[in-house]
Parts: structure tokens; sequence; C-alpha cells
């Protein structure tokens, strides 16, 4: 099955926004995410239906689909580990997560 990798403004913003070398390194975790590789695992309780991927300090969360056949993998946020997790579940306890994923 074919697989592509879609990122929602917010993690293309948090990725622009950092030095050359974070960035490098997470765009190569991001390019990888079809093939399966990276650092990655599904999220619990609230957060269950998504997944995470782990590059040194920085966590992209992302969904699958699929699309026509096709995989998709929808990466909709992105910060530092100290405060992602925190900022998704008040995301979700507000209604506000379906912004992210449009």
């Amino acid at each position: 099955m074919n697989s592509r990798v879609v990122l929602r403004r917010q993690v293309h913003d948090f990725i622009t926004a950092l030095a050359p070398v974070p960035r490098r390194k997470l765009w190569v975790g991001i390019k990888g995410l079809p093939q399966g590789s990276g650092d990655v695992i599904q999220l619990e309780g609230k957060l269950s239906p998504y997944f995470r991927l782990r590059v040194d300090k920085i966590r992209v969360v992302f969904e699958e689909k699929t699309v026509a056949g096709e995989r998709v993998l929808v990466c909709f946020f992105a910060d530092y580990r100290s405060t992602v997790y925190k900022t998704l579940s008040q995301l979700i306890a507000n209604n506000l997560l379906g912004e992210l994923l449009n």
C-alpha cells in the first residue's frame, strides 16, 4: 500500500522555527514515517487514536488514515516533550482538536 505524509500548518510552522540541526533531524524522522522507521508508538488514554514520533526532545503527533486505498499519515501537532501531551489533552477537553486536524 502506498503511503504519504501530510503536514498540518502547526507542524510546518513549528519545524521552520527550529534551528538547522534539530530541523534536519525532524525532517529525516518525518520522511521515514511511511517506511515505518523511527521511534513511533500509539498514545494512550484520550489520545489513543493517535501516534507519536519521537525525535530527541521533540514529539510529532499524527493520525493514520486510509484514503482511496492510500495510507495517509496526517501530522497535526508538534512540540517539545515537556508541553505536547498537556497541550493536546487541553485541546481535547475544550473540543478544539478538530481545528488542528483540518
